[in-house]
C-alpha cells in the first residue's frame, strides 16, 4: 500500500512541476493567467465506510485552477494595443465560434478586419444606422476603413460675442463692408463647407442703430449679401432678446464650384452685449472638407474612433466585453482564449466602464500575472516533494527486502 501511496505523491510532485514550469513558461505571454495546481487526499473505499482511524491513501490531482487577478498594465504606445483594466474578457469570434481574452495585442489583416494574431476578429457593438449611440443588441467584427471621410457641407454657424454697451453709431452712414468706418465690429471671415468640400467665408458686421440696446447685423458670404439686414436687441442686463429664438437663416447661396445650393443658420445663443469692447467668444460650424485617415483612438469606455485630418471623428465600434459568473469554469483553448462551459456559467455581455465592467486603457498591454519568484519557490517545494515521495519507495523496498530475509 505505501508503494502506491508514495507512487500518488510522485505524481502529484510531478503534476505540480508541470503546472509551475507552464507558469514560468509563460512569464511574458501578455494576457497569461497563472495556474495553481490543487490536490485532494485518497481513502480506500469500503462497504462498512471509512474507519475513525483510518490510513490514507495518497493524494491525487483534483484540479488545475487558474488565477484570474489583475495583471500589470505596461503603456506601449500603439494604438491597437488594449488592456482591460477590471472585469471583463475581449469577446472574440474565431471562425465563428466565440471565445474570449484578456490578451490586447490586436492587429489588422488585409480586408481591415482587427483580431489576434491568430485570426480571432474583436466584437464590437455596431454604431446605430442614422442616430447616435451603438446598438447594444448585437455585436459584430471591428473593421477599420481606409477610406477618405467625405465633406461635410455646412448647415449651421454657432457665434457667441459681446457687443459693446457704451458703442455709438459709425461715423460713415450707409453700410460699406469695404469701408471699416461704416461699422462697429466684425467676425471676420469665418470659413464654411458646400457639399463639394470647397471652403467659403461667411462673415457678419455688426451697426449700431440710434435707439438704445439695439444693433444691425449684415450677414455676408464670399463677399455677397446673404439675406437683408437684420435687427438684434439686448435686455438692459445686456441678454439677447431678439431675434426671439437667437437664430438667423441666411439666404441661400449658390457656390460657383457646382456643389448644391449653401444654406447657413446662424446660432447667437448665449450672446450679450456689454462692457467697452467687442469679444467674439466662441465660432463653431459643423462642416468640413474631405479628409485622411490620420489615426485611431479608443476611449476608456471603448469606443474606437477613426480620426481624420478634416478634424472629424467617425465612430466604428464600441468594445464589447463579456464577463462570466465562475471564471475559473472557463476552458482553455490556447492563443491566451478561453471558451464558454458550463462550470463557468453563460456570459454576460456589455460595454466598458459600465455596470461591473473594466475600463479600456489604450496603448497599453496587460502583463502575465506570473509572479517569477513565487514559482520559483513552488518548483523547489514540488522538487523536494519528489524527492521526499522518491526516497519513501526507497525505504518501503528495503523494509521489504527486510521482510524477505526474514528465516
Amino acid at each position: 500500500m505505501s508503494f502506491n501511496t508514495s507512487l500518488s505523491g510522485i505524481n502529484a510532485a510531478n503534476a505540480n512541476l508541470n503546472v509551475t514550469a507552464n507558469n514560468i513558461a509563460n512569464v511574458n505571454t501578455t494576457g497569461f493567467k497563472e495556474s495553481r495546481a490543487e490536490f485532494a487526499d485518497l481513502f480506500s473505499n469500503s462497504t462498512y465506510g471509512l474507519a475513525r482511524n483510518a490510513v490514507g491513501s495518497g493524494v491525487k490531482l483534483s484540479n488545475v485552477a487558474q488565477q484570474f487577478s489583475q495583471g500589470n498594465i505596461d503603456p506601449t504606445g500603439r494604438s491597437l494595443d488594449m488592456a482591460v483594466d477590471g472585469e471583463g474578457f475581449f469577446t472574440l469570434n474565431k471562425n465563428g465560434a466565440r471565445v474570449y481574452s484578456r490578451a490586447g495585442n490586436f492587429q489588422t489583416d488585409a480586408q481591415g478586419f482587427v483580431g489576434t494574431p491568430d485570426g480571432a476578429r474583436l466584437q464590437v457593438y455596431p454604431p446605430r444606422e442614422g442616430a447616435p449611440g451603438f446598438d447594444i443588441g448585437r455585436v459584430g467584427d471591428l473593421q477599420l476603413l481606409t477610406t477618405d471621410s467625405p465633406p461635410q457641407q455646412s448647415t449651421r454657424v454657432n457665434l457667441m460675442f459681446t457687443l459693446p454697451g457704451n458703442a455709438a453709431q459709425p461715423t460713415i452712414t450707409g453700410f460699406d463692408p469695404s469701408e471699416p468706418n461704416s461699422y462697429n465690429a466684425s467676425t471676420g471671415g469665418i470659413t464654411v463647407f458646400d457639399s463639394l468640400g470647397v471652403s467659403h467665408v461667411q462673415t457678419s458686421y455688426f451697426v449700431k442703430t440710434a435707439n438704445p440696446n439695439e444693433w444691425q447685423v449684415h450677414n455676408y458670404v464670399d463677399g455677397q449679401p446673404a439675406g437683408a439686414p437684420v435687427t438684434l436687441a439686448f435686455s438692459d442686463s445686456g441678454a439677447l432678446v431678439a431675434p426671439a429664438d437667437g437664430r438667423i437663416a441666411l439666404d441661400p447661396f449658390t457656390p460657383s464650384t457646382g456643389a448644391g445650393v449653401l444654406e447657413l443658420d446662424l446660432d447667437l445663443t448665449g450672446s450679450t452685449q456689454y462692457g467697452e469692447r467687442f469679444q467674439l467668444r466662441d465660432t463653431r460650424q459643423d462642416g468640413y472638407a474631405a479628409g485622411k485617415l490620420n489615426e485611431i483612438s479608443i476611449s476608456g469606455d471603448g469606443v474606437v474612433f477613426a480620426r481624420y485630418s478634416n478634424g472629424a471623428d467617425r465612430p466604428l465600434g464600441q468594445i464589447a466585453l463579456s464577463t462570466f459568473v465562475n471564471p475559473q469554469g472557463l476552458q482553455a483553448q490556447g492563443e491566451n482564449t478561453w471558451a464558454e462551459s458550463y462550470a463557468s456559467g453563460a456570459p454576460r455581455t456589455g460595454a466598458p466602464d459600465s455596470s461591473d465592467f473594466g475600463r479600456i486603457q489604450a496603448g497599453a498591454l496587460e502583463s502575465s500575472t506570473v509572479d517569477l519568484t513565487a514559482q520559483l519557490v513552488n518548483m523547489i517545494t514540488a522538487q523536494r516533494n519528489f524527492q521526499a515521495n522518491a526516497q519513501m519507495i526507497s525505504t518501503q523496498d528495503q523494509v521489504t527486502q527486510t521482510v524477505i530475509n526474514i528465516r
